[in-house]
């Protein structure tokens, strides 16, 4: 697990360490702050990259959960996002990031961070 504090190639996604997490090799899970303006990427969990956060000043509020695929699509997806959407004030269900503004600054984090 790491926290992204620089840009990174996408084409080093899946060297960044010796034992990546990915599912069919295709994608890496990513945790955005989106109060901070950082990331975490490479565990087995979102909810692992989540604590990384949490343990070095996030605020569980600003957390959101995606998955980054290597041809730099993000999918919003996962299971730490439900209570962030009921908190934000969108009841939905689904695993997505409900909060348009919230998807618009992790999209902005992902192009700030991961370079072609």
């Amino acid at each position: 697990m790491i926290i992204i504090e620089k840009q990174i190639a996408l084409s080093n996604l899946p060297n960044i360490e010796d034992e990546m997490y990915f599912n069919d090799e295709e994608m890496v899970k990513a945790v955005a702050d989106i109060d901070k303006g950082v990331m975490a990427i490479n565990a087995p969990l979102h909810s692992d990259l989540e604590q990384i956060l949490l343990e070095n000043g996030s605020e569980q509020k600003s957390l959101y959960g995606f998955n980054i695929y290597f041809d730099k699509e993000i999918e919003y997806d996962s299971l730490i996002n439900p209570p962030r959407n009921r908190e934000a004030g969108f009841p939905r269900e689904g695993r997505g990031v409900a909060d348009p503004k919230a998807r618009s600054i992790i999209k902005e984090l992902v192009d700030k961070w991961i370079t072609d």
